[in-house]
């Protein structure tokens, strides 16, 4: 300490004080303003950022809500659309069944009434063959009865005698 105490000069001491006092001056004078002014430009960036940022944080949340809100949508949609696809495949298979049984009814009623037609058709053809069969039969009965001509005079005479009473 001592020996920094011997080499202390007090001219030099005052000039390094000078030019630390002119130094400061001209700091102050030509480099502070662009430097203050680059700090606040510098700052107002970063905050612009932040804000941005945050801007751009609340857009992808409404975004994101935008997005939930678009997708009950569709679900919504979809939902209903399958409702309604229900409905209606309902709806036809109830049409079908309803005209499955209505061509069932005609059906069975068509073959109620051919059936009955038949029926009918088959008892007169029994009817025109059982006639058909009488005729033969009295034909061949009448033929060996008649066989005589007294025996035909008196069945046309008894047949006459029938038809006047009644």
């Amino acid at each position: 300490m001592d020996q920094l105490l011997n080499d202390f000069s007090p001219g030099l001491f005052f000039m390094q004080a000078l030019i630390l006092v002119i130094i400061l001056f001209l700091m102050i004078k030509f480099a502070w303003k662009p430097i203050m002014n680059a700090l606040t430009e510098r700052e107002e960036g970063i905050q612009n950022a932040l804000d941005a940022a945050e801007a751009a944080k609340k857009e992808m949340q409404n975004l994101q809500a935008d997005n939930d809100r678009l997708l009950k949508e569709a679900r919504a949609e979809r939902d209903s659309m399958l409702k309604e696809a229900r409905e209606i495949k309902e709806k036809i298979v109830a049409e079908a069944k309803s005209e499955a049984s209505e061509e069932a009814a005609k059906l069975i009623e068509n073959a109620k009434v051919s059936i009955e037609q038949e029926k009918q058709a088959a008892l007169a053809h029994v009817k025109k063959q059982v006639a058909e069969l009488s005729i033969g039969i009295a034909q061949t009965v009448v033929k060996k009865e008649l066989a005589s001509q007294d025996e035909q005079i008196k069945l046309v005479e008894g047949m006459l005698e029938e038809v006047t009473l009644n």
